[in-house]
C-alpha cells in the first residue's frame, strides 16, 4: 500500500507499507488472533479498550536467531541497523516451488545486504482464506548462498520462508538464523516493482522473545 509523500522529505520520497493487517479470521499459522472488548464507550465506558490474543509470528513479523537456536539473540535484542537500511527487492515471481541459489543470482541478488523477495505467493498463496498446501519458499542452497554473501536480512511474501516440503527439518530457518541472518515473513510485496529501497523494520519489543510481529515499510526517493 502507497501512503504517499511527505511534502516536507520532497515530493519524490514514496513510502510503501508492506504490513498485512492483522484480525481475527486471518490467514495464520496456528491459532488465529482472538479479540476481547474490555471497554466500551457504546457500553457507557469512558473509552474504547481492547485485549488482543496474538502471536509472535502474526502476520509480518521478524524471525530472530532465538526462533531456532536456544540461547541465541532474541527480538527485542536485535540490531537496529539490520532492520534499517538499503533493501533490494527481487523478482522472483516466475519461479515455482523453491527458489534455489541460481533463482538468486539470476534474480540480480548482487552485493545486496537486506533482499526482499517477490514470489507469486504475493497474489496467490498470502491471499488464501486457508492456509494452502503450497506456496515457494527458499531451498537451503539459496539460503547458504545469502549467508555467504554477507546478507543480513531475508524477507519472503508468505508466513514462512521454508518450503511446504521442509517444515519438519527447518533446513533454511536454521541455516540462516544460526548465522544471524534475521528473517522477514508475511511481507505484502503485490504492489512492489522490483528494485531499490529503504527498509524500516520494527518488531515489537517483546523481551527475550523468538520473534515479533513488525510494522514495516519500503522507501523510494
Amino acid at each position: 500500500m502507497l501512503l504517499g509523500s511527505n511534502a516536507d522529505e520532497g515530493p519524490t520520497m514514496q513510502i510503501f507499507d508492506i504490513t498485512l493487517p492483522i484480525f481475527p479470521g486471518m490467514l495464520h499459522w496456528g491459532r488465529t488472533p482472538e479479540v476481547t472488548v474490555v471497554e466500551s464507550i457504546d457500553a457507557g465506558d469512558a473509552s474504547n479498550v481492547t485485549r488482543w490474543l496474538v502471536g509472535a509470528h502474526t502476520g509480518t513479523h521478524v524471525d530472530a536467531p532465538r526462533h531456532f537456536v536456544n540461547g541465541a539473540t532474541p527480538v527485542d535484542l536485535l540490531d537496529l541497523h539490520t532492520l534499517i537500511g538499503p533493501a533490494a527487492v527481487l523478482d522472483l515471481t516466475s519461479v515455482p516451488g523453491q527458489i534455489g541459489a541460481a533463482d538468486l543470482e539470476r534474480a540480480g541478488l548482487g552485493d545486496a545486504r537486506r533482499v526482499l523477495m517477490k514470489t507469486v505467493n504475493s497474489t496467490i498463496a498470502l491471499r488464501a482464506a486457508e492456509k494452502p498446501a503450497a506456496w515457494v519458499g527458499l531451498a537451503p542452497d539459496a539460503a547458504r548462498l545469502l549467508v555467504d554473501r554477507g546478507v543480513l536480512l531475508v524477507g519472503t511474501d508468505y508466513l514462512t520462508i521454508e518450503s511446504p516440503e521442509r517444515t519438519e527439518g527447518w533446513e533454511s530457518h536454521h541455516v540462516l538464523l544460526e548465522n544471524q541472518v534475521l528473517i522477514l515473513e508475511g511481507a505484502d510485496l503485490s504492489g512492489i516493482e522490483a528494485g531499490e529501497y529503504e527498509l524500516v523494520c520494527l518488531p515489537a519489543k517483546f523481551r527475550d522473545a523468538d520473534g515479533a510481529f513488525a510494522r514495516t515499510v519500503l522507501i523510494r526517493r
